[in-house]
Order: C-alpha cells, then sequence, then structure tokens
C-alpha cells in the first residue's frame, strides 16, 4: 500500500484526499495546509495526521509518496522538496507560472529522476482512452485532424480568473495534453484567437472567455481546439480524430443514456451540470494507475512532467498567438 502525505486541503485536495482514502492500493496518511483548520478537518475525515510543517512531511518515513494540490505558487518548490527528499509525486497542473522556474525543476528532475504524475486526469477518462486505442490501433488510418472541444458550464471567479494565468494556460491545458497524448506527436505551430463574450471585466483582467484554435503538426495533419467559459446546456466535452480510413470520436456524454419517445418528441437526459460532475471519475482511475506503477506493475501509462512541460509550452505559443494575431512556432525546451 502507497502512503500518501497531501499538500493542500481545498477543494481539489479534497477530492484528491477522499481518493486515495478510498483507492485499495493507498492510503492518506498526511494532510498539510497553511490552513490548519482545513487540514484538520480533511484529515479527520480519512483518519490521517496532520503534518505541522513541510519539512516534517519530508522527513517522515511513514510517507512512500506526495501528492501536490496546494496553490499553484507552491508547486515548484514542493517538486523540488520531493525531488530531493526521493519521494514519487502527483502534481496538480500547473508546474509554476513562470517558465525558468519550470525549466529549473524539470533538470532538477532530469538529474535526479523520481517517479511524477501531472494531474491530467483526463487521460484517465473511459470514452478517451478507448479513442486513444483506436487511433494508436491503426483503426481510423493516418490521422489527418483532430477536433476537441472544451467548454465549461460556468466560468470560475474573476478572482480565480486573474491569477490562473488565463484560459489557454489554466483551461485549454488540457486539451493540449490530450491532443499530444491521442496523435503521438506535438504541434509545431498554433494559431489562436479569442474574445470576451459574457463579460467584460475578462477581459479588463486580460484574458478571454471564448476561442479558437487552429494546431498544425510537422506532417500535415491539423487539430481544431474551441473553448468557452460558459454555455447554456452543462459542461461539453469531446473529441474527434479524422483518419484516412474512418472516424472516431469521444462524445458528448450526458447524465444517463436515457431517452422517452413520446409523441412526436424525444426527450433525453443534458449534460453533467459541471466539469467535476462528468470528470470526477477519472481522478480515481488516475490516483489508482499512479500508484499500480509504483509498486511495480509494467506498461502503466500516466503523464510526466515532461508532458507538463510540453503542455505549458504549447500555452505559451497559444497565448503570444492571441497577442500578435498570427502563427506563432512552438519552441520545446527539455532538460540537458
Amino acid at each position: 500500500m502507497i502512503r500518501f502525505a497531501l499538500f493542500g486541503a481545498g477543494f481539489i485536495g479534497q477530492v484528491h484526499g477522499a481518493n486515495i482514502a478510498a483507492c485499495p492500493r493507498t492510503k492518506l496518511q498526511y494532510v498539510f495546509d497553511v490552513n490548519a483548520e482545513a487540514a484538520h478537518k480533511l484529515a479527520g475525515r480519512f483518519g490521517a495526521k496532520v503534518a505541522g510543517s513541510v519539512e516534517e512531511v519530508f522527513a517522515a518515513d511513514d510517507v512512500d509518496a506526495v501528492l501536490i494540490a496546494s496553490s499553484t505558487n507552491t508547486h515548484a518548490d514542493l517538486l523540488s522538496a520531493a525531488i530531493k527528499a526521493r519521494k514519487p509525486v502527483y502534481c496538480e497542473k500547473p508546474i509554476d507560472m513562470d517558465l525558468a522556474r519550470v525549466k529549473a525543476v524539470v533538470q532538477e528532475a532530469h538529474d535526479n529522476p523520481v517517479p511524477i504524475m501531472m494531474g491530467f486526469s483526463r487521460r484517465f477518462d473511459p470514452n478517451h482512452r478507448a479513442l486513444r486505442q483506436t487511433v494508436q490501433a491503426g483503426e481510423v488510418g493516418v490521422v489527418e485532424m483532430l477536433h476537441l472541444v472544451c467548454r465549461s458550464s460556468a466560468p470560475p471567479p474573476l478572482a480565480y480568473i486573474k491569477v490562473s494565468g488565463g484560459q489557454f494556460r489554466d483551461q485549454t491545458i488540457h486539451m493540449f495534453d490530450l491532443l499530444c497524448w491521442v496523435a503521438g506527436q506535438a504541434p509545431v505551430e498554433v494559431y489562436a484567437t479569442g474574445a470576451s463574450m459574457m463579460d467584460p471585466a475578462i477581459t479588463e483582467a486580460g484574458d478571454v472567455d471564448t476561442s479558437m484554435l487552429i494546431l498544425k503538426f510537422a506532417d500535415g495533419a491539423l487539430c481544431h481546439i474551441d473553448n468557452s467559459r460558459h454555455t447554456g446546456y452543462g459542461y461539453d466535452e469531446r473529441i474527434e480524430v479524422f483518419g484516412s480510413e474512418g472516424l472516431v470520436e469521444s462524445r458528448r456524454k450526458p447524465i444517463r443514456d436515457v431517452a422517452i419517445y413520446k409523441g412526436d418528441k424525444v426527450i433525453e437526459d443534458g449534460m453533467y451540470a459541471g466539469w467535476f460532475e462528468r470528470m470526477e471519475p477519472s481522478f480515481l482511475l488516475a490516483i489508482d494507475a499512479f500508484a499500480a506503477a509504483l509498486e511495480g506493475e509494467t506498461g502503466i501509462d500516466y503523464p510526466t512532467l515532461q508532458d507538463g512541460l510540453r503542455a505549458q509550452m504549447i500555452a505559451e505559443a497559444a497565448v503570444a498567438s492571441l497577442k500578435q494575431g498570427k502563427p506563432v512556432q512552438i519552441e520545446y525546451w527539455q532538460p540537458g
């Protein structure tokens, strides 16, 4: 059993804490948060200990791995501490908002390797995984076009938007990871355009709530991503891959796949209320996969720190394209 220490007792920390406690392979051993009351409350739910400091966690002999779900500005420092302590890490995105800091911690991990998984849990959604397996098996032939949709039912609070890094670094970054994972390659160019269609305060914060991106691969394949911070019908996420021999789609997922046929109407269930309701099962599947890999199971596919770096590099190029109003070549960096 893998004993986890959890950093962060906010919303996403509570999600991870519950899943660590629920997973048969894992145990929630410690919780640390600068908000001691929140840490005690979360730890008390699952019989975990409350750590008095970050140092206490990394000095503990009864911690096998750590999960970083604290505020973004703490991620890189905690990753660095985990690397020094030789503790495997599950880290929520992003690595850091400062690319120089991102590169420094990626280099540190390269020089002192430990298992590190980034929190791109959408890879563990059964529909998305089945789509990727179909593409990898060659069932649609040579990939020519991809279309990814990510439309949230409602925007996060404006205070969060102001510190999130913007739609591409916060929301679309999940699509950038899925794109590379499904296609088996990384794009070389991106053109992004967007606007604030729902709230002028988002424009004032330097962000957009509605955007479209075209990404190009070295082999000529194209990808279209469209994003929105709001819908009038629930959370909408889907992936389509068009190839030389066919098409595969991970469809919109309704709450239930039930339809009532009555008179001249067909009544069907709508979408999940929000992204979390739609993706909630994937968080437990992600924890289980990482724990299985740490226990020595082979063939476990999970998003690595390098994948996190790649998604951030695409996001940075997309931000540059949005500002410049023209296509931008994506520059990738690798530790050496």
